[in-house]
């Protein structure tokens, strides 16, 4: 039986470092009206939607570095944002800087939230692969200093019964990791929400960097039909305070063909009526974990000689 569920991502174009919170917050509404008014049940807004992409640059003023993160969800500033969820009845995907304070000490987490179309907090996710370096690299127009700015996060890959079905979460350089859609995948997720900001120079090789665009729906393409999945991305784009940074937002179904994919590098929304159950029939055949996984079988120590046999109990990371 279908389970469709109407799905948006919503990509957002420059934020500029002057803009405050109120200003992005309004354009985020923005963007919430216009999903809804499409049919939308769950709008997907990119990763740290609320500032400009701040680790491309060395901050070692503390005052000024704490003023990019939320240090509560909501807060004064994002506060209608959940309001306008609940009056529309609309869920959403959010990502931002997240600072906690536990016992004197300043944690720094990449995060990200699931909220229900009552404007409730239902999940939370801290991402995972930090890229990037924790020092400056000379030679570098724009730093990428996500190690330094954050801790890689403590949540692991959990997914939530909600909105009809089973959703996980992840954020940009989460995408191109193959464990982070297979340890969900081995939860049965059925949709992976993801927000990313990219930009083209991220690596310093002209050579990778080139391949940017090709690189970012490859990695979503794949996880989607590897783990009979919807991806939905959402990009922070366009110029944003000189960095040229990648839109390419889209809609993946389970069969890795895309359902929806922006066409500018601005304020967008673009949306897919997803059949959930259309994921259940890649798990029924191809990707039948049950019968046609054999993890055991490629589970090689590798040392210095070679591979030698795994050990008599199977340690599988992922089961």
């Amino acid at each position: 039986m279908p389970r469709f569920i109407h799905v948006a991502a919503a990509q957002m174009g420059p934020v500029a470092k002057a803009e405050t919170r109120t200003q992005v917050v309004r354009r985020l509404i923005e963007l919430m009206r216009e999903a809804k008014s499409r049919g939308a049940e769950l709008v997907v807004f990119p990763e740290m939607a609320l500032t400009t992409f701040f680790p491309r640059w060395l901050i070692e003023d503390q005052t000024e570095l704490d003023a990019y993160y939320e240090c509560e969800m909501p807060s004064h500033e994002t506060a209608p944002l959940f309001e306008e969820s609940r009056r529309l009845g609309i869920g959403f995907y959010l990502g931002y800087a997240e600072l906690v304070r536990e016992g004197g000490t300043k944690r720094r987490f990449n995060t990200s939230i699931l909220v229900d179309r009552n404007g409730v907090i239902v999940g939370k996710y801290r991402k995972v692969h930090l890229p990037g370096h924790a020092d400056p690299q000379p030679g570098r127009e724009h730093q990428h200093l996500e190690k330094r700015y954050f801790e890689s996060g403590d949540t692991g890959f959990p997914v939530w019964r909600c909105f009809g079905g089973v959703l996980g979460m992840c954020l940009c350089n989460d995408r191109r990791w193959p464990e982070t859609y297979r340890v969900m995948g081995l939860q049965a997720v059925e949709m992976v929400l993801l927000g990313y900001n990219t930009p083209f120079t991220h690596t310093g090789h002209a050579d990778i960097d080139g391949l940017t665009s090709f690189h970012n729906h490859l990695s979503m393409q794949a996880g989607a039909y590897q783990n009979a999945t919807w991806v939905v991305g959402a990009a922070k784009c366009g110029v944003e305070e000189g960095s040229s940074m990648l839109g390419q937002s889209v809609i993946v179904a389970p069969s890795g063909e895309i359902a929806a994919m922006a066409l500018t590098l601005g304020d967008e929304v673009i949306t897919a009526r997803a059949d959930l159950a259309m994921g259940q029939r890649y798990r029924e055949t191809i990707f039948d974990f049950a019968r046609h996984r054999e993890p055991g079988s490629y589970r090689l120590i590798i040392d210095r000689k070679g591979a030698v046999p795994p050990p008599e109990k199977d340690e599988t990371v992922f089961e």
